[in-house]
């Protein structure tokens, strides 16, 4: 059964890369989004969500939870059509999510502690497929 689970992830896994899940394309053009994401008040979390780090306001706490709720909703879909629970599509999702982050953004640890990306390779969880 464990064999057949990690089958799956890994299957997860290539769909997310291939398909992409992050917030739609119109939140990544946000120039909120993007600055929060440059300035490291946001981040991607183990488990596929966005995060804040520092300087929540009001506007900022808005902004990361309707990305979450559109990611929850793509997550949701997805997992159901690859035969899933959410939880495991989301933690696919926030491997790589946190695998695609860029220098000098920030990105939770297993550890769950908040990294700035250098060059070297983020650490991500070794469950990550």
């Amino acid at each position: 059964m464990d064999k057949l689970r990690n089958i799956m992830i890994a299957g997860l896994a290539a769909s997310v890369a291939i398909t992409g899940f992050v917030a739609p394309a119109q939140a990544q053009r946000d120039p909120a989004y993007a600055a929060a994401r440059a300035n490291g008040s946001i981040g991607e979390q183990r488990d596929g969500y966005l995060g804040i780090v520092s300087g929540e306001t009001a506007q900022l706490r808005r902004l990361v939870n309707d990305i979450n709720i559109k990611r929850r909703a793509v997550y949701a879909e997805r997992a159901q059509a690859a035969k899933a629970t959410l939880d495991e599509y989301a933690f696919t999702a926030g491997c790589q999510a946190i695998l695609r982050t860029t220098r000098g953004e920030k990105y939770q640890s297993p550890d769950g502690t908040w990294q700035t990306r250098t060059s070297a390779a983020p650490v991500r969880d070794p469950r990550c497929p």
